[in-house]
């Protein structure tokens, strides 16, 4: 199942390569934020929040605890 972080960066047609350029990380980071394996830090969540204005809970809702 795709995260909502890889199914927002599929819709704007982004590689994770470009997504990382336009946040300033690595796509290593992307792709562990996408699989889950990891959490960005709060001043990045704020980051992909105004990128995709999409609140981050939505995004990252594992982070906070959400259950869908």
């Amino acid at each position: 199942m795709a995260t909502k972080l890889k199914v927002l960066r599929a819709e704007h047609d982004l590689t994770q390569e470009e997504l990382a350029k336009k946040l300033g990380t690595t796509q290593t980071v992307i792709s562990s934020w996408e699989s889950g394996g990891k959490n960005p830090r709060p001043a990045m969540m704020q980051k992909v929040e105004d990128f995709f204005h999409v609140p981050k809970e939505e995004i990252f809702f594992a982070a906070f605890n959400y259950k869908k």
